[in-house]
Parts: C-alpha cells; sequence; structure tokens
C-alpha cells in the first residue's frame, strides 16, 4: 500500500497587498532615512512579488480611523505587542484552517467525519485548544481523530506534515489523514530600518494549504501524488541566518543575505542524496516544488541544480501571486503540479523547502492519473 496525496486545497484571505502599494506605506514611515528607503524600494522592487494577502484589512485601505496596525488617518504604522498580535492570530487563523481542509475535503470526495488523523503545522501564532481542536468542531471531524501539531518550524514544515502523515499511513493503512499547514505572517510586520526585517515584509504573505494522505484507493479519476521518500539536511552553517523568535512587538525573523548563498552551495549535495542515484537532477526529475524563500533562493536552487528556468517556473509563479506564505507555500505549487495535465502519468516530483537552522527538508513525489 503506497500513501498518496489524494488533493490539495488552499485558502488565503480576503485583503489584497499589491507590492507597489506596500512598498509605499512602508517607505514613508517616521524615521525612515533616505538609505533605508533605497534597501525599502530595492527589497519590494526586485522580489518578483506582484501581490499578496493579508488578515490585516487596514493595510488595504480599510475604513478604520485609527486600527490596530496602522493609523488610517496618518497612514503611521503601529506597534502592537505580541499579546495583540497573537490575538489576531486566535481570531482570523480558524477560518484558513478551515477554508483550507474543506477545499481539500472537497476535491478528494471525502467527508469530513471519515478524518482519522490530524496533522496541523504554523509557526505564525498559538492558542490552546488550537487550530487542530478547531477543524474536529467546526468541520464536523469524528472528535476521536488523533491530532497533532508541528509548531515553529518554519517555512519547511510542510514536509514534516506529510511525513507524519505517510508514518500514519504506513502504519494504519485504512487511515485518512488531513494535513494543513497556514500562517498568519504579516501580523508581525514592523517598520524597520535594519535590512533583515525590511526582506521580511517584502516578501512574507498570509495563506493556508490542506492535503488528503491515504493508503487507500482513490475514489475519482484524478490525479494523485504518490507519496515517496523524505530527507532532512541541516546545512553546515546558517544557524545565526535563519531565525524566528518570540520578541516584544510580535515575532522577529532573522533572513540574512547568506542564506541564498547557503543554499547554492549545498543543495546538490542534499539533492543527490535524496535521489539516490547519479543521475543529474534536471533529468531525475520532471516537475520541481521548491519553496520560494524569496526570488534569490529559487535563483540559487536553479544555478546549484543546473536546471533549465521552466523548472523553477511552478515556484515563481507562486512567489509572484502569492508571496511567501511560510509553511502553506510548498503546498501552493503541489496543487499546480497536481493540476497540470502536461504532466505524463508517472512523472517523478521532486520537492525542496527551507526552514531555521538551516534546514533542508526534501520530498520525492511521483504523479499518476487513475483511470
Amino acid at each position: 500500500m503506497v500513501a498518496r496525496i489524494l488533493a490539495l486545497g488552499t485558502a488565503v484571505p480576503g485583503t489584497v497587498l499589491a507590492q507597489p502599494q506596500i512598498r509605499d506605506i512602508f517607505a514613508r514611515q517616521p524615521g525612515i532615512d533616505r538609505l533605508a528607503s533605497r534597501w525599502i524600494h530595492a527589497a519590494f522592487d526586485q522580489s518578483a512579488i506582484d501581490r499578496r494577502y493579508t488578515v490585516i484589512t487596514e493595510l488595504g485601505n480599510g475604513n478604520e480611523p485609527r486600527g490596530v496596525f496602522i493609523d488610517t488617518e496618518s497612514g503611521d504604522l503601529l506597534t502592537p505587542s505580541t499579546g495583540t498580535r497573537n490575538e489576531i492570530y486566535k481570531r482570523e487563523a480558524p477560518a484558513l484552517f478551515a477554508a483550507a481542509a474543506t477545499d481539500a475535503l472537497e476535491r478528494a470526495g471525502v467527508e469530513p467525519r471519515e478524518v482519522t488523523h490530524i496533522v496541523t503545522a504554523s509557526c505564525t501564532g498559538f492558542f490552546a485548544p488550537g487550530p487542530d481542536f478547531r477543524l474536529v468542531r467546526d468541520l464536523g471531524i469524528r472528535p476521536d481523530a488523533e491530532r497533532y501539531h508541528l509548531g515553529f518550524l518554519g517555512c519547511a514544515a510542510a514536509f514534516p506534515g506529510l511525513r507524519v502523515a505517510t508514518r500514519i499511513c504506513d502504519a494504519q493503512p485504512e487511515a485518512v489523514v488531513l494535513v494543513v499547514c497556514a500562517e498568519l505572517c504579516t501580523i508581525h510586520n514592523r517598520s524597520s530600518t535594519d535590512p533583515e526585517q525590511i526582506v521580511a515584509t517584502a516578501v512574507f504573505a498570509d495563506g493556508a494549504a490542506a492535503a488528503i494522505v491515504t493508503a487507500t484507493p482513490p475514489r475519482r479519476d484524478r490525479p494523485v501524488l504518490e507519496i515517496g521518500e523524505f530527507f532532512t539536511a541541516i546545512t553546515g552553517e546558517g544557524e545565526s541566518d535563519m531565525m524566528w523568535t518570540i520578541g516584544d512587538e510580535g515575532f522577529e525573523m532573522t533572513l540574512t543575505a547568506e542564506v541564498p548563498r547557503i543554499v547554492g552551495r549545498e543543495i546538490r549535495e542534499v539533492v543527490r542524496t535524496v535521489l539516490g542515484s547519479d543521475e543529474e537532477p534536471a533529468d531525475a526529475v520532471d516537475a520541481w516544488a521548491v519553496h520560494p524563500g524569496g526570488r534569490s533562493v529559487l535563483d540559487r536552487v536553479q544555478s546549484g541544480l543546473d536546471l533549465p528556468d521552466d523548472a523553477m517556473a511552478y515556484s515563481r509563479g507562486v512567489l509572484a501571486e502569492y508571496g511567501n506564505m511560510s509553511s502553506a507555500t510548498v503546498m501552493f505549487i503541489l496543487q499546480r503540479i497536481l493540476a497540470d495535465d502536461s504532466l505524463n502519468d508517472g512523472a517523478r516530483v521532486g520537492g525542496l523547502a527551507f526552514g531555521p537552522g538551516l534546514t533542508v527538508e526534501a520530498a520525492r513525489f511521483t504523479r499518476r492519473v487513475h483511470t
């Protein structure tokens, strides 16, 4: 019995942030000097992002005279406490978890009561009883469904989530596992002259994605992703270059310029270990799902693996349309691969994601077309 992804679902908040619009908001803040303004314009304009989504309606020209994050009369960004930001997560995140999960269930033709296990992942907020509990309560999932939450694994968490689901299906072939990743990255944005924080405000976004994983046969004549091997690696350096810590005014992201360079140096050896062969990556994989930590990360992966431009098309497309939604992002990419009818039965899919550490999570899938 092979565990497979029957369907993937996605969800984003209703407020759209056009990249030039949000760039100008950050660039005109008090305390932003000429140098910081140049950094802001460079980070936003070179991000390869057209638009993103946020739960912060105030940033989308809301009508609140004085909001939590922005004084809409003056345009000045405010500095809410971590507690205030987390309250917004508690209020807004459950709906995103539920929307992505419902989308995945409907696409798979699976009823909520058939779900036996839930695996959730998030690194942008905390509350208990948490999102896993709310999914049971709000979607009508059986109350004895087993629940597991993966917290603070960063952008790479989707693959550990899918790995947990696969191990469950290996042990219980009749299991139906719902995996959901949801992140509200924008609630931790702040005005800053620090280049690392500027990069974070330029790329991160809100969104959720879900997968239905089971070893039981598909019920619909639709493509599925058979799940293969997983691999985890910690790079030789980078522990201080990608970090996510809790501060008094939100969670604080450290994302240095070294991250793309470290990824570029070490990615070939990681991929060779995953492939387990002497084949070149471009020959061994038909479709790539690479987490777009940013445009430069994708550039370094592409050059490090000697991949053609079209190999990054799925990842660059999601980055342009949604930004970096942390753990949910790579599942948006897998959804596009699953829906791409130009891929043949048996197409080999390679997945890569990067988290704090610097940790590399890799996975292999096979796209199957059942008729």
